[in-house]
């Protein structure tokens, strides 16, 4: 059994805009210290909550009591070929899963553009990429393994225990600890990729092109600018590049280090905002590459930043994006970072941002250290106008009363609440008030 040694030291987030000072650190490394630490808690009345690599930007993990990283329980097992699926350990971070799949042939269909994140937490929090064809990671799941606050290892999937499984598609860790997943995987693919230039109003024009012609497609709108980069992702039977050493160097010079040295030039100094997100128009990258999936899903992303993503119907994303236009305009918001554009297919998860419809995804960053409040705010509030979901990864102000109109399932997520964890045990201040919780 493991022991809950005194934590001295204090947690944050990727961001570093959630701090915490758990009492204890924990990281067990088998189901069975998983089991006895749950059981340990219970007797003694702690909380627990589970930390995969802190990428969320709400108070997911903030905890004062057991915070549990399951990053010694981790590793990808052999593809099942005739079932097209693995059972990977919910600590594997994506970038470790990608690779073990590479090196046995095998792909996650899509995946999110970082790849730092545990699986487990990008299944949790309903992390997605891009593409109307394409669900979220969550959609990927087939079977889920959960230790509960009884202690007791449950397996669910669609056809053993699905009130419990559509739950824990996307659950936010408060159903239990997911110790193992069991996921869909494709043969191994080839992607084309190309980034162009377009103005704002032909990507509108295009848009349903874009978006049904392009496996993955995502735009990114430049503030104070009519500027956008279009980017598109297709399989192709086209051999993979050779050397991408300048594709690395592309991303670590100019769209990390450059922008970095930017970025800290507009958080000293906010009136370089505009003529900042002006440049980065002029300089957008433009090109092609051809490359294994995994190596074109995921960027580098080492400016750090704050950020708000809502889910809207996909039918509303020029609506949407024309609202937050003028808002920019009219309230001359010291942001540069571009707007980030993206499609997501419609699913069942109870929980899922994308319940129920074909959704667009629109993100917007503000860099770390700068005010990002009444940036959000504003264009919060606009998607409260159209029906927005917020992505339970992102900064939000939602209520527990406005979420429950806006999933038809929240009451059956509820219930399974109430019946796996009743005490509470895998609840942390913020999600109480979320969920509304006794």
């Amino acid at each position: 059994m493991l022991s809950l040694s005194e934590n001295q030291k204090v947690w944050k987030n990727w961001s570093g805009i959630v701090r915490s000072t758990p009492r204890h650190m924990v990281y067990p490394a088998t189901v069975n210290e998983v089991i006895s630490l749950v059981q340990s808690c219970a007797k003694e009345g702690k909380g627990i909550r589970v930390v995969g690599a802190g990428h969320s930007f709400t108070p997911l993990v903030q905890t004062g009591d057991v915070l549990v990283s399951l990053d010694h329980l981790a590793g990808v097992e052999p593809v099942e070929e005739a079932s097209r699926s693995v059972w990977i350990w919910a600590g594997t971070r994506l970038r470790d899963v990608s690779e073990a799949l590479y090196q046995q042939g095998w792909a996650q269909e899509n995946l999110g553009d970082i790849d730092t994140q545990s699986i487990g937490g990008a299944i949790g929090t309903g992390t997605h990429g891009t593409g109307i064809r394409f669900g979220s990671l969550s959609t990927q799941l087939l079977e889920v393994q959960v230790v509960t606050a009884s202690g007791e290892l449950l397996t669910c999937s669609e056809h053993q225990n699905r009130d419990i499984f559509k739950s824990l598609q996307v659950s936010l860790g408060m159903l239990g600890i997911i110790v193992k997943v069991r996921i869909r995987v494709v043969p191994l693919t080839v992607l084309h990729y190309k980034s162009e230039r377009f103005s704002i109003d032909e990507c509108f024009q295009r848009l349903a092109e874009f978006r049904d012609n392009h496996d993955h497609f995502e735009f990114y709108w430049f503030p104070y600018t009519d500027v956008v980069q279009v980017k598109w992702l297709d399989e192709t039977d086209e051999r993979p590049s050779g050397s991408r050493f300048w594709n690395h160097v592309n991303q670590l010079v100019m769209e990390n280090a450059f922008f970095g040295i930017l970025s800290e030039g507009c958080r000293m100094f906010p009136g370089l905002c505009k003529p900042v997100s002006r440049l980065s128009a002029r300089f957008v990258p433009t090109g092609q590459d051809v490359a294994y999936s995994h190596q074109l899903f995921a960027t580098q992303r080492l400016v750090r930043f704050n950020e708000m993503e809502y889910s809207v119907p996909a039918e509303k994303i020029v609506e949407v994006v024309s609202d937050i236009r003028a808002s920019v305009a009219t309230q001359c918001h010291a942001v540069h970072f571009p707007v980030e554009c993206r499609y997501v297919k419609g699913d069942d998860i109870w929980l899922s941002p994308a319940y129920g419809r074909d959704s667009a995804y629109i993100a917007v960053h503000m860099y770390k250290g700068m005010d990002h409040q009444a940036y959000f705010q504003d264009i919060e509030e606009i998607f409260r106008r159209y029906e927005g979901r917020p992505h339970w990864g992102k900064m939000h102000t939602r209520t527990a009363e406005e979420l429950s109109g806006l999933y038809p399932q929240w009451e059956a997520f509820q219930d399974v609440r109430k019946q796996l964890d009743p005490s509470g045990m895998f609840q942390n201040e913020y999600l109480r008030k979320l969920f509304a919780v006794d």
